[in-house]
């Protein structure tokens, strides 16, 4: 791992990362959770803009970074640190389109497993479909932290598609009882799966599909804090 690193996308020594990383697609709310939540973060990623921080949050050793957007973002920064900085752990928090008209904007959805419409498992040559699911005490902890926040919360099926505007359409979907629609989680399930690790998938429901109703940009870096807590409360 040691001569791996640092990466082409990663600009840290082996060792600057901790063994649990908390993921945002957009780096800003990575930088608004490292400051936000772990005590002295120092920055150990700076390349491509895609902010990493380590620090301390009640005392364990916690990483926070940046993974862009998509399926092929996502897989090549935790493939990375899976697999070149010893990283055992990864918590994506993140915002999804609400399929479900019972989740409300604000609304927390764990993804226990993730459909996509994604080519991301062809590489592993399977005679078959790969179904990529979260790691389970991840998801039951999570639900449990939710449960003991009051937060408002669904666990099921997520949509991850390659396409945000997607002229298909994605209500398709809600007949098979998925809850909501983002665009990273399989990727993420299937490094952890490959590498023998493990995450988590936890998205806020900032659109959606059913009604029209969305959040602005600002909302979506800064006041999904619901998600955080419960990302923080299980680690």
């Amino acid at each position: 791992m040691k001569d791996k690193t640092p990466t082409p996308h990663i600009g840290a020594k082996f060792g600057e990362i901790a063994e649990t990383v908390i993921m945002a697609g957009d780096p800003l709310r990575a930088k608004f959770m490292a400051e936000r939540y772990l005590e002295n973060p120092v920055v150990y990623n700076q390349v491509r803009g895609m902010l990493g921080f380590t620090g301390t949050y009640k005392g364990k050793r916690i990483s926070i970074q940046g993974h862009g957007m998509g399926i092929p973002s996502i897989g090549i920064y935790t493939y990375e640190l899976f697999n070149f900085y010893g990283v055992k752990t990864i918590i994506r928090v993140g915002s999804a389109g609400s399929l479900d008209p019972d989740l409300k904007l604000g609304d927390i959805v764990i993804a226990m497993g993730a459909c996509t419409n994604s080519n991301y498992a062809a590489q592993y040559n399977l005679p078959g479909t790969y179904a990529p699911i979260a790691d389970f005490g991840l998801c039951r902890k999570a639900a449990e932290t939710a449960d003991k926040l009051g937060v408002n919360y669904k666990v099921g099926n997520v949509y991850s598609s390659d396409t945000f505007y997607d002229e298909g359409g994605s209500l398709v979907w809600q007949k098979m009882g998925v809850l909501a629609v983002e665009m990273e989680a399989p990727a993420l399930y299937m490094n952890a799966a490959r590498s023998g690790n493990k995450a988590l998938c936890i998205c806020t429901i900032s659109d959606s599909i059913v009604t029209g109703e969305a959040t602005t940009a600002e909302q979506r870096q800064t006041s999904f804090t619901n998600m955080m807590e419960v990302a923080f409360g299980i680690i």
